[in-house]
């Protein structure tokens, strides 16, 4: 009896140790009830090295301004250059892991922050992707998105160089918060934000660059920009979700050579989970911008506006059609 006894003990005791060595690792896991974001815009010149020694210094910065979840613009170590077709910048894409996310997990960890960046990376002979890596404080690897969504215009002729990405619209845990990201030409489809909204996202960061045509600018300049702005506000409102939206600035051509170029507009921005623009950036300048991020704002905002549990899941079916006007 007696013996029979200390074993239920002893099986009781083991029970609860699991459920405490659960709670503790769920209570890792969460974060707290803020955190502080930062978008580095900034400009990038023709030399790699020199880009990514910028960008380690800009995220040293951040992390000193208080800064735990850290964003760099789309394809930051190079000018961008999808501007052409040309099979030689093959050359400029890496591995993953490899000498670059070596670099930018060691800032990470040195900084103790989250680090977000976009990167040509080169899966296999043959198959590149526009991925973007997310490193947590300690260094570690905690995932890749890959863009899903690849344009194909003049001066931005992704489709020659990216494969679309196929590992769907993933979220981070991370020590500071819960991130989805979306990259550049994603930031236009709404399916893609909803769906990182969906999975429990905190805020989504749309790593990007974009930029104004020299010779449309004055035309449809100013029309442009405020669309990229309306847009990804809306995806904030529809979603009640935080919006960091990070670009470049410069000039990146060759006008010598008849190359009209691209002038890339900045204007960095986070949105609240209601819409509204908290901080922004220039449109010609490099900048840091600091963020507070409250979670308790998207809980309020969705219980005022509860797009989500008002959704019609039972009747979006056609959407997974590319047209239905011919029906």
């Amino acid at each position: 009896m007696k013996r029979a006894a200390s074993a239920a003990l002893r099986g009781a005791c083991r029970e609860h140790t699991v459920v405490l060595l659960y709670c503790s690792r769920r209570l890792e896991r969460l974060p707290p009830d803020k955190f502080r974001v930062a978008l580095v815009q900034m400009s990038c010149g023709p030399e790699p090295e020199q880009n990514l020694e910028k960008a380690l210094s800009r995220v040293a910065d951040a992390a000193g301004r208080g800064a735990q979840v850290v964003c760099l613009p789309e394809l930051f170590q190079t000018q961008y250059f999808c501007q052409r077709e040309d099979h030689s910048l093959f050359d400029l894409a890496e591995t993953i892991p490899g000498p670059t996310t070596e670099k930018l997990a060691a800032a990470a960890r040195k900084n103790g922050i989250v680090l977000i960046a976009s990167l040509f990376e080169k899966r296999a002979a043959g198959v590149y992707h526009n991925t973007a890596a997310v490193f947590d404080s300690d260094g570690s690897l905690r995932g890749l998105y890959r863009k899903m969504h690849i344009p194909d215009d003049p001066l931005y002729y992704e489709k020659f160089y990216f494969t679309p990405g196929d590992l769907g619209f993933p979220n981070f845990d991370t020590k500071y918060a819960r991130v989805a990201v979306q990259i550049c030409w994603d930031q236009w489809y709404p399916e893609g934000s909803r769906l990182t909204a969906l999975g429990g996202a905190n805020v989504i960061f749309y790593p990007t660059s974009i930029a104004w045509h020299p010779h449309e600018k004055t035309q449809f300049g100013a029309a442009q920009l405020d669309a990229w702005k309306t847009i990804q506000r809306g995806h904030a409102i529809a979603n009640g979700v935080y919006a960091a939206v990070i670009n470049r600035v410069g000039y990146e051509g060759n006008p010598e050579k008849g190359d009209a170029g691209l002038e890339f507009w900045g204007n960095s921005f986070v949105a609240d989970p209601f819409g509204q623009v908290v901080s922004e950036a220039s449109n010609d300048k490099e900048e840091i911008l600091v963020v507070e991020c409250d979670p308790a704002k998207s809980e309020e905002t969705r219980r005022n506006w509860p797009f989500l549990r008002d959704r019609r899941i039972d009747a979006y079916q056609p959407i997974l059609n590319r047209w239905l006007g011919d029906k």
